[in-house]
């Protein structure tokens, strides 16, 4: 028998308006589902059952608000929410509370989502403490960062949407670790007033859904895109496959999930065409490390001076620029990804979709460290939307996802193109 926990957020919602599901019974079942897996999973950094089902109540005595009306949406804990603590997994804030939502929080209350709760994640969502998530295939195995409990809690079934952010690979690669569908849009159209920021040029909302249409209807709520595009045809794509410069780094589970990708497309009828992409690609994971890292030295500026010695040796290094970045070396980092954007707005004309790797392979053993951003920071640094889609299991029956991209702005037509493929190419 299906619960309400277990329905996506495009059903739950659609359910509710028809008024054949409440907010509340939605909620409840959600917490149930967190009570009993929670203890092992730990995704969550704050939850409050009562102010939860208060928020439900108050969705079902009102009017319809938006396209999230009464779907429970979990918040990591990088981003400030009025009612409930945020810490960012840091010391220096245990038991800290913003006096007002971020913005991207107040836009999803005005489109009716019921905010859930906290989300733990690796601190600063950057360095020092990892998150303690689980992954909730096999708890001995990460999740991936930083936004560690998005992915888990999403990929787990307690809740249908999560919110997280992007700097190299946070929200991507959790994703993919745990089994959720996730989207990095294009920089800039999610506000980050009210986060804590890393890269003030890299650093951006997404958003985690148990499936391609959860995260058009979140795209939509946070104003991503004014409507949703209608999903082309399979046949009538045309999709790029683009290994990348780090193939040679990819571990058998996730060459089998691109090639296994691309021949079902190919047999849905999509045109598929190897892509090599531009020579400059070739530089701009290390570009993106150079920007991600020199713009660190500001993000925890404040915190370096005022709490020196409670703060993680890690968020020195940032401020101190012990890897030795020079101006010349950040203003050539910034130089080649601005080439690779345009370039790579030139050798996509005439595609739908690049498919990608999302991650290396299965999530790793352990919980110190979140796994690589290798095939993630190039997408980032340049701006575009990508998605992450379940797509094969690895060797140890844990999930392994694909990745879609294109160039900036391209966010509604991808989404599409995540509606239309989502099914083919294995979505759980």
């Amino acid at each position: 028998m299906t619960r309400p926990c277990d329905l996506s957020a495009a059903l739950a919602a659609a359910a509710i308006a028809r008024g054949e599901l409440t907010s509340a019974e939605l909620v409840r079942s959600c917490l149930d589902r967190i009570a009993e897996r929670d203890p092992a999973v730990r995704a969550w950094a704050f939850l409050d059952p009562a102010l939860a089902m208060a928020q439900a109540r108050a969705c079902d005595d009102g009017p319809v608000r938006g396209p999230l009306h009464g779907v429970p949406v979990g918040i990591k804990d990088m981003i400030d929410t009025g009612d409930m603590p945020t810490q960012y997994n840091s010391p220096l804030y245990s038991g800290f509370r913003p006096a007002r939502d971020a913005a991207c929080v107040s836009i999803l209350r005005s489109a009716g989502a019921v905010i859930l709760g906290k989300l733990d994640t690796v601190e600063f969502a950057s360095h020092g403490r990892t998150a303690a998530t689980a992954n909730p295939h096999d708890t001995t195995r990460t999740p991936g960062g930083s936004s560690s409990g998005s992915g888990a809690a999403v990929g787990d079934g307690q809740v249908p949407v999560a919110l997280g952010t992007q700097t190299g690979g946070s929200v991507i690669r959790p994703a993919s670790f745990c089994g959720a569908h996730a989207m990095k849009p294009s920089y800039g159209l999610i506000s980050t007033e009210g986060t804590k920021v890393y890269s003030q040029s890299l650093d951006t909302i997404g958003f985690f859904g148990r499936s391609a249409a959860d995260l058009t209807l979140t795209a939509r709520a946070l104003g991503v895109i004014d409507s949703a595009a209608a999903p082309p045809d399979p046949g009538a794509l045309r999709i790029g496959v683009f290994r990348g410069p780090h193939w040679d780094r990819a571990a058998p589970e996730t060459v089998s999930a691109i090639e296994r990708a691309a021949q079902a497309l190919a047999g849905a009828g999509a045109a598929l065409a190897d892509v090599q992409g531009p020579q400059v690609f070739d530089a701009l994971t290390d570009a993106q490390d150079v920007i991600m890292h020199w713009e660190g030295r500001g993000a925890y500026r404040a915190e370096y001076l005022g709490r020196y010695a409670d703060l993680h040796p890690k968020f020195r290094d940032e401020v101190e620029n012990t890897k030795g970045r020079s101006h010349d070396d950040v203003r050539r980092a910034a130089n080649l990804i601005a080439r690779g954007t345009m370039a790579f707005d030139d050798a996509f004309a005439g595609y739908d979709a690049w498919l990608t790797p999302s991650v290396i392979g299965e999530a790793p053993v352990g919980l110190l460290s979140t796994g690589e951003a290798i095939f993630n920071r190039m997408w980032t640094a340049m701006h575009g939307p990508c998605i992450t889609l379940p797509a094969a299991t690895g060797p140890n029956g844990l999930p392994v996802g694909v990745q879609i991209v294109a160039p900036r702005l391209a966010d509604a037509a991808l989404l599409a193109v995540a509606e239309a493929v989502a099914p083919v190419v294995g979505a759980r």
